[in-house]
């Protein structure tokens, strides 16, 4: 009788031609990548209207390949992994840059153009995010070869959404400091773009956690 493991290689071997899960993965990371980009153009003395559309843009982009992948689950007779996970881990994916265009949103809506530099700091973390998903991503071609560079780039992800956390709550105790007593309206716009920023991180941490499932069950 065959091991389990042995039974998932197999299946493994026929999945890459099987509705296309890879490639659509591939393209949506691509979507994160310009997305949080864009997302930083803003924040680094960009124009703060083109980077929020670019935002918008990607996010379209990044909706219309999860219906593609939604779509193929229903689809497709073999998938490369349980369809909950595939449906988990687009999902995941997409939220991230839902969050990047809420975070576009709020920038627009409260008419900021000057960012803490610690706001600076979260969005590049965001680009350092995304690109490190972009990274992890294609080795999901083959879990078994690629398990441990997968779960070392998932660990670099959840150790980005850590120093955020913590660049957040510096920022919030420096943006209290400047503008709390005199200026509680500037304090409460700035709290709501860091809360927005850190909540993207979290969402590349959903992804980090998709992944590490992923190779648990698969490698």
């Amino acid at each position: 009788m065959a091991a389990k493991g042995d039974d998932v290689r197999w299946f493994q071997a026929l999945l890459p031609k099987s509705g296309g899960f890879f490639e659509l993965f591939e393209a949506h990371a691509a979507t994160l990548v310009a997305g949080a980009e864009a997302l930083l153009h803003m924040v680094d003395g960009g124009s703060v209207g083109e980077g929020a559309k670019s935002v918008q843009d990607h996010e379209h982009d990044a909706d219309d390949i999860t219906r593609d992948v939604l779509t193929s689950v229903r689809k497709t007779f073999v998938t490369p992994f349980d369809r909950s996970a595939i449906t988990g881990l687009i999902g995941s994916m997409d939220d991230a840059i839902d969050q990047m265009n809420q975070t576009a949103k709020a920038i627009m809506l409260f008419e900021v153009t000057a960012f803490e530099p610690n706001m600076r700091a979260m969005a590049e973390m965001i680009v350092e995010a995304a690109r490190t998903t972009a990274q992890a991503v294609p080795l999901l071609r083959s879990l078994g070869d690629n398990a441990n560079r997968l779960v070392a780039l998932t660990a670099s992800i959840v150790a980005i959404e850590g120093r955020a956390d913590e660049m957040h709550e510096a920022g919030l105790k420096a943006l209290f400091k400047a503008h709390g007593a005199d200026r509680p309206m500037a304090f409460i716009i700035g709290n709501e773009i860091y809360s927005h920023l850190e909540r993207v991180t979290d969402r590349f941490e959903d992804v980090a956690n998709e992944i590490q499932g992923l190779v648990i069950d698969h490698s």
